[in-house]
């Protein structure tokens, strides 16, 4: 099937649509206190990565299947109170004046209800943690968003707030805007664009091309 010439906008999720940071922390700290791990040590690897991926580094002696199924329950579980980033509905507003699709390292189910929690569109595509073999960093995600889309890389702007993320789509051939809302600015660098809040990146979407 051949791809469309427009372009597409991909998101992130969490940090970048949805404000779930506190949820994800004290879902890998209830499993960090669990496994006698340093939290700082799981934390300092965990945003935007597959649950499954970052138990296999810190615990590969665990099934990290039945361990990242039971990390994304429980974020399930304690989802309550969810909110959207500020100007991610007027982000998404704008996308959606074309192709546009959301990536996430959680599952499916999970993401649904992030989205549906905060009052923000489903989006046409969806790629989630069940739907790869490979998380971020890999560019596998980002690159199944855009057949999916039907739309080339090159042609992809992604809006990411995790290096971990911002390496994928920039190994998937994409332009990468990096958002500081989880990450400091200077740990985000390998985007092409690295923007303060959703209210700019907003902005960016509005007036280019």
């Amino acid at each position: 099937m051949a791809e469309k010439p427009n372009r597409a906008v991909i998101f992130d999720l969490d940090g970048v649509l949805v404000d779930s940071t506190a949820v994800v922390e004290q879902a890998w700290r209830w499993w960090a206190q669990e496994q006698g791990l340093d939290i700082g040590q799981v934390l300092a690897v965990a945003h935007g990565r597959l649950s499954r991926d970052v138990v296999r580094e810190l615990a590969p002696h665990l099934d990290s299947e039945e361990q990242g199924r039971r990390l994304d329950g429980w974020e399930t579980d304690h989802s309550e109170g969810t909110t959207a980033v500020p100007g991610a509905a007027d982000c998404l507003a704008a996308a959606r004046r074309g192709a546009w699709a959301i990536v996430t390292s959680g599952g499916r189910e999970l993401a649904t209800e992030r989205l549906l929690g905060a009052g923000l569109p489903l989006p046409p595509v969806l790629v989630t943690a069940d739907d790869v073999e490979r998380g971020k960093p890999h560019p596998e995600p980002y690159e199944q968003a855009a057949r999916a889309l039907r739309v080339a890389p090159a042609s992809c702007v992604v809006v990411e707030d995790a290096p971990a993320g911002v390496a994928a789509a920039k190994e998937a051939g994409m332009k990468v805007l990096a958002v500081s809302t989880t990450h400091e600015a200077g740990s985000l660098g390998q985007a092409d664009l690295v923007l303060g809040s959703m209210g700019e990146v907003n902005d960016y979407l509005r007036t280019s091309s």
